[in-house]
């Protein structure tokens, strides 16, 4: 009876296909911050031309938190407009200051004469990184970066913008964050580096109605990395930024990457790979190794028209 009783419990824990229900909700935490406290001190330590502000989020009506670095060309040329990477950080929940350390490549690379200026840009991913989560409270990750934060950017800043002068990349949540949001708005972005994502997690979401786990359920269905991709693949009018998939070879995950690229070319998306071997999952011990080669990427596709 206690076999029957213990195998009872794990049953009523999760969820039924299709059922629209709370079951396993976490219990409540402390609320998240938009603007991360910890930024301040992140921001000490951290390479010349960075910087940290924030704007008033329309929809929130609440302050958030960026870091933006500036290449030093750009208080030398005031008229200059500039193109820009967004970098999406790892981990859940968001703070702006958890990729800030990669900067400092940014920064070398540009002081050395390898790489051309340009301003990387380091938001927030929100109380589940990246993911619109409408049941919650302030949680539009997605729609706060897309459509707040980059608007702000721009209008703020001497970016070059639109499609010509956009690139987007991230590190695990954050890859998949850019995986999702380069196939649903692929116009926004002249290249997309995706780096360590979690398509296993992905995976889990698309085959079980949303549910990452019993108490979480992304909504709505076929939000996720693959069904994106298989829907973005449909659509014969759309063109397709420059994709790089990143990763180390010693990333827990690594696998599931390599799925991920032989199903892109399954569905005739047109993607290259930058593997670093013997990385773990570390964005900064791939910046390390091949950081150089992720930077150029996105260099090259700076100005071309979509």
């Amino acid at each position: 009876m206690r076999i029957l009783a213990a195998l009872w419990s794990v049953a009523i824990a999760l969820p039924v296909p299709g059922q629209q229900t709370n079951l396993g909700k976490k219990a409540p935490q402390k609320p998240f911050s938009w603007v991360s406290p910890a930024s301040r001190t992140a921001l000490a330590n951290s390479a010349e031309g960075l910087r940290h502000a924030t704007f008033r989020s329309p929809s929130m009506e609440v302050d958030v938190g960026y870091h933006i670095y500036l290449p030093p060309a750009y208080d030398e040329e005031t008229e200059r407009r500039f193109p820009v990477v967004y970098h999406l950080h790892g981990g859940r929940p968001g703070g702006e200051y958890k990729s800030i350390s990669l900067a400092k490549y940014v920064d070398g690379a540009i002081r050395a004469g390898k790489l051309g200026p340009v301003i990387y840009a380091f938001p927030n991913g929100g109380p589940v990184s990246w993911y619109n989560m409408p049941d919650m409270t302030n949680a539009m990750g997605e729609d706060v970066f897309v459509k707040e934060l980059i608007p702000h950017i721009d209008n703020t800043y001497r970016t070059i913008g639109a499609s010509k002068g956009r690139a987007i990349e991230g590190f695990s949540q954050g890859g998949r964050g850019t995986t999702r949001i380069l196939f649903k708005h692929p116009d926004l972005w002249c290249s997309a580096a995706p780096g360590g994502s979690g398509f296993e997690p992905e995976m889990r979401i698309k085959e079980n109605d949303g549910w990452e786990n019993p108490s979480l359920r992304f909504l709505p269905i076929g939000y996720n990395a693959w069904d994106l991709a298989a829907k973005h693949a449909e659509r014969k009018d759309l063109k397709t930024p420059p994709i790089l998939i990143w990763v180390g070879t010693k990333g827990f995950n690594y696998d599931y990457n390599l799925k991920y690229s032989e199903y892109l070319k399954s569905l005739g998306i047109a993607h290259k790979k930058l593997v670093a071997p013997g990385i773990a999952h570390s964005a900064k011990g791939i910046y390390e190794l091949k950081g150089m080669e992720l930077m150029k990427f996105h260099e090259k596709n700076f100005g071309k028209s979509k």
